[in-house]
């Protein structure tokens, strides 16, 4: 199981946008930005819809072209970044090669790295340190998940959760530790910073189809989970549906410099 063979659907990323542009760190792009050209080339991988573009673009405040990578078809019809001239490349981000971001001055992703394997990782260190600029690598979950009120349950399958992230060798929440290493390894200044989901009632919509998920896959690594879940899913959902759950979800950014 790689990054591959991970689909991801429109519609859960149009749901989760406005908590991903709220939780990704702005003070990493205020270090970042020093180091930039007056005109940036941005390689965004495994892009999605488009939407590290559509919240970072604006904060770069400067003349910028991005390349679009992503091996769904279907998403880069999609993707789009306002205001900035747009190419996109159906690639697998996994299998660039040292130079196949030659030209960047900048290369993102986000919610990237916990879908891959040791194996697809170092396939990524590879190509951007062949690009030989910043690296901005947002919102990686590291497996720390708050709920309030908290449930006896909640810990049970937040550990099954975290396994079915590493099932198949992928890193899930060992990611960001994984990568850090290996950049710091190659003698780069790895910055990180902490960005959670802090879901409220404002949320509703969003808990309920993060809850769904989490739940589904912890029952699918631990079966035996399954009654209790059940019981818990109905709970949970309608707390959220009341305005009573707040959720935490911790991400980590990583800011390499060269």
């Amino acid at each position: 199981m790689t990054v591959e063979a991970v689909r991801v659907s429109p519609g859960w990323l149009d749901l989760r946008e406005s908590a991903d542009a709220a939780a990704r760190s702005p003070e990493l792009v205020e270090r970042l930005r020093g180091r930039l050209p007056a005109h940036v080339v941005v390689h965004d991988l495994a892009c999605g819809s488009g939407a590290m573009g559509r919240w970072l673009a604006p904060l770069l405040a400067t003349p910028q072209h991005w390349v679009l990578h992503d091996r769904d078809p279907d998403l880069l019809a999609l993707a789009d970044v306002p205001d900035v001239t747009v190419e996109t490349l159906l690639s697998d981000v996994t299998r660039l090669g040292r130079d196949g971001l030659a030209g960047a001055s900048l290369v993102t992703a986000s919610a990237l790295l916990d879908l891959l394997t040791e194996d697809d990782l170092v396939g990524l260190l590879v190509a951007c340190v062949g690009a030989a600029c910043p690296v901005l690598i947002a919102l990686s979950v590291t497996g720390r998940v708050e709920l309030d009120p908290a449930d006896p349950l909640d810990g049970r399958l937040g550990a099954a959760f975290d396994a079915h992230q590493r099932r198949g060798r992928l890193l899930g929440p060992d990611a960001v530790a994984v990568a850090a290493e290996g950049f710091r390894g190659l003698g780069l200044e790895v910055v990180v910073a902490p960005s959670p989901w802090r879901l409220g009632a404002a949320d509703a919509a969003l808990v309920a189809e993060w809850l769904a998920g989490w739940v589904g896959a912890a029952c699918e690594q631990e079966p035996a989970l399954a009654d209790e879940a059940e019981l818990y899913l109905r709970r949970r959902l309608r707390e959220a549906r009341a305005g009573r759950l707040a959720v935490t979800v911790d991400h980590t950014d990583l800011l390499v410099l060269p």
